[in-house]
C-alpha cells in the first residue's frame, strides 16, 4: 500500500462514518444499535443473550466472525439442511455445500429464495455483501463471486450460526 492508497482509504472511511455506513449491519442494524427493518422472528437483546452461547451471540447478533477452521460443520457431508441457530429457519442444504479451502462452511446457493437476505457492509473499508437470516436478521457471513458453477457464488458462512439437521 502506498501513501496515496492510505490517504484515499482514510478519507473514504471518514466519509462512510459521517454517512453512517461504517457499521456492519448497514441495512438491518448498526452493530446491534436500533433496527431499521423488522423480521418475522424478533427477540430483545436480553432474550438473544439468554438463548445463544456467547460466541453465537457475538457472531449472529453483533456481526462477528468465528476463527477459520473452528466449525464442526466444515466436514459435514451427510444429507440434510443447515438451520439458523437463532430461529431454526432453513438456510442451506448439504447438496449445495462445497470445499472452498477457506476454513468456513461454504455453499454455492441458499436453501431457497426465502432463506437469506443481503446488505452491504463497510467494516473493512470497502463494500462487501453481508448475508443475513431472512427470518431473524442474524449475521451469517458474506457472499463472494468466486464460487463454483452453477451460480459462481461462495456463501462463506460462520458455522457457529448454523444447526445441522440430517435428512
Amino acid at each position: 500500500m502506498n501513501r496515496r492508497h492510505f490517504i484515499v482509504g482514510g478519507v473514504s472511511l471518514a466519509a462512510m462514518m459521517l454517512a453512517g455506513k461504517a457499521g456492519a449491519f448497514d441495512v438491518f442494524t448498526k452493530k446491534g444499535e436500533g433496527k431499521s427493518k423488522s423480521f418475522p422472528y424478533e427477540l430483545s437483546d436480553a432474550q438473544w443473550k439468554e438463548k445463544l452461547s456467547a460466541e453465537q451471540y457475538r457472531v449472529l447478533r453483533k456481526a462477528g466472525t468465528e476463527r477459520s477452521g473452528s466449525s464442526e460443520h466444515n466436514n459435514e457431508k451427510r444429507d440434510g439442511v443447515f438451520h439458523c441457530v437463532g430461529c431454526d429457519h432453513p438456510l442451506f442444504a448439504t447438496a449445495h455445500k462445497f470445499e472452498s479451502g477457506t476454513g468456513w462452511p461454504s455453499f454455492y446457493q441458499p436453501y431457497n429464495d426465502q432463506s437469506v437476505e443481503f446488505s452491504t457492509d463497510y467494516v473493512l473499508i470497502y463494500a462487501r455483501t453481508e448475508e443475513h437470516c431472512a427470518n431473524c436478521g442474524g449475521h451469517l457471513g458474506h457472499v463472494f463471486d468466486d464460487g463454483p458453477k452453477p451460480t459462481g457464488k461462495r456463501h462463506c458462512i460462520n458455522g457457529v450460526t448454523l444447526n445441522f439437521k440430517p435428512a
